[in-house]
């Protein structure tokens, strides 16, 4: 039996669990947190900076979330599923990972990272100068969605997309400037094992430091 350490409301740990619940892999899931010492414990030694989400397969312990998610692709994923077959296809997957993780997540994180510093008096220019990422980036997903029609078929991408862009329209929303954006925003909650990670952490959201929005 796998097991996954993370918590409910962490992006990266929705990430790592979209993949279990599409694939239909049996794990268990450990609550990182303060009534589980025992769990951050395993999470403390696993990597250099003691992050969730982990996975244990047996002996073995990998982190980060693409990591997690390339190990079930080779050792428990119907096979192409999660990383196709086609070396071409997999290392185009494997970008729009990247773009997710890094351009959409990592900039948005920086928002919510002034907030957690100081919610009364968030360094605004860095604030700002997030939101003009955001919206640049949110420009050339819309355009790059042009060639990824949206499917039911969840890939790297789709658990890597749909955390990031849940939370990264709370924090800056995706404008109608963005239409394609917008509507696989919402194709993306809408795949079922996307919206059990939403209704999962749905307890969880009033530590969200700029406040839930009562949406979603």
């Amino acid at each position: 039996m796998l097991a996954l350490y993370g918590h409910p409301f962490s992006s990266y740990t929705w990430k790592a669990l979209i993949a279990l619940y599409a694939q239909d892999i049996p794990f268990a899931f450990r609550m990182v947190g303060p009534d589980h010492a025992h769990h951050a414990a395993v999470v403390q030694h696993a990597g250099p900076l003691g992050k969730f989400p982990v996975l244990e397969d047996g002996a073995k312990l990998v982190f980060e979330a693409t990591s997690i998610i390339e190990h079930l692709a080779l050792h428990h994923a119907t096979p192409g599923a999660l990383i196709p077959a086609d070396p071409v296809a997999a290392a185009e997957v494997r970008l729009l990972d990247r773009v997710f993780d890094n351009y959409v997540m990592a900039v948005m994180q920086s928002v919510v990272n002034e907030y957690l510093r100081d919610g009364a008096q968030p360094d605004q220019a860095r604030v700002a100068e997030a939101r003009a990422q955001l919206d640049r980036v949110y420009a050339w997903l819309d355009a790059r969605l042009a060639d990824y029609p949206a499917s039911d078929t969840i890939t790297l991408v789709e658990c890597a997309a749909a955390p990031a862009l849940f939370y990264a329209d709370w924090v800056h929303p995706i404008s109608d400037a963005h239409p394609r954006l917008k509507d696989w925003r919402a194709h993306l909650l809408a795949l079922p094992p996307v919206r059990r990670c939403v209704d999962e952490a749905r307890p969880y959201r009033e530590y969200f430091p700029l406040g839930a929005p009562d949406r979603d």
